[in-house]
């Protein structure tokens, strides 16, 4: 398989707090420039001493703050390529057949030119590094009460941060991931799990694959699956088409197919003037055109689906210039609809 042609609208955007990725849904307010949005961040910290803001309050902000600059700083010369966050338990020792199979998806995802993101501990983050090896490594770790060590991989590297801030970690994960894979583990994954689907249910974070991966035979993810079916599909909670937000594997080759097939024709979205706009790799077929306008028409809100080139509005995204675009008035509620869409675009066309 080929690498992707990395890129999204991150990359280009001038906003240092972006809600995850572009935010997409604020992208028809008016173009800020860098200097406007410092200027803003300055504002709001007079208003905090005029709000008569508590030191608590302050420290917290203060804090917060320090650890996104630093950590943006360190993540932009990364910015082109595409990224993976890895989720699952630190308690997962080197021998155990989950371990081994984050080390191999870690392995052959870095193989296809993807960088390795993980909370640098042990257990499952260590295996993603393992398998990444160090230069193709990012750490985000979370300093605890109990001291959490980096692990040996990533350890001293210059693309390991260390945060307070369970939030601040969490934000960069997402923004900074083109996919994310879940292996076995605890709380924390199982947070990490209904987080990221919670952004992608909603919108707000840009659509992108997520695989959860068994160890071979396993069934952690399967036993998971079956209690989002009957408890949550089966009581109505969530739509059908959510299920399509996520894939359930104990195949690392599976998994690897599943996040390199999304970014096949797709490229990456963004809102104009409330038209939704998917860049593609290359204009589809008049075919898959008209399947789109047969079986998604239920998630267009007014006209149909056309083809365009970049808008003069996406001037500020001149290293996607060239990309064709497909543009809709997206009913921006049916998100399980909209990843069906793009597996068609993927799967659909030549």
């Amino acid at each position: 398989m080929n690498n992707v042609p990395p890129g999204s609208d991150r990359l280009s955007l001038p906003s240092a707090f972006q809600q995850v990725h572009d935010d997409a849904a604020v992208e028809d307010r008016p173009f800020v420039d860098v200097e406007q949005l410092a200027q803003q961040i300055r504002e709001t910290a007079d208003k905090l001493l005029r709000d008569g803001a508590s030191r608590g309050d302050l420290k917290l902000l203060s804090t917060a703050l320090k650890e996104l600059r630093y950590s943006f700083k360190v993540l932009t010369p990364y910015r082109h390529l595409r990224k993976v966050s890895i989720f699952g338990s630190a308690r997962l020792p080197s021998n155990h057949p989950a371990y081994a199979a984050a080390v191999e998806f870690s392995r052959r995802i870095a193989e296809e030119g993807w960088m390795v993101i993980t909370g640098a501990a042990s257990g499952i983050m260590e295996a993603g590094h393992v398998g990444a090896g160090r230069e193709k490594s990012i750490g985000v770790n979370i300093l605890l009460p109990f001291e959490q060590e980096a692990n040996p991989i990533i350890r001293g590297d210059l693309k390991l941060m260390h945060l307070k801030y369970f939030f601040t970690r969490k934000l960069l994960f997402v923004k900074e991931s083109d996919a994310v894979a879940l292996f076995p583990g605890g709380f924390g994954t199982q947070d990490e799990c209904f987080e990221v689907l919670t952004l992608l249910q909603t919108g707000k974070a840009q659509m992108f694959p997520i695989v959860m991966i068994d160890e071979p035979g396993g069934n952690y993810w399967l036993r998971w699956r079956e209690y989002i079916e009957n408890e949550l599909l089966g009581r109505q909670l969530i739509s059908p088409a959510d299920m399509s937000l996520f894939k359930v594997t104990d195949s690392v080759a599976e998994a690897i197919t599943e996040v390199l097939r999304f970014y096949r024709v797709y490229h990456s979205m963004r809102y104009v003037h409330g038209d939704l706009l998917l860049r593609l790799q290359h204009r589809l077929s008049e075919d898959v055109m008209q399947r789109l306008r047969a079986e998604f028409a239920d998630i267009v809100v007014a006209g149909t689906f056309e083809q365009t080139e970049a808008l003069p509005e996406e001037a500020n995204d001149a290293h996607l210039a060239a990309l064709p675009r497909l543009r809709f008035r997206f009913d921006r509620r049916n998100h399980g609809r909209l990843r069906q869409l793009i597996d068609v675009i993927n799967q659909a066309d030549g």
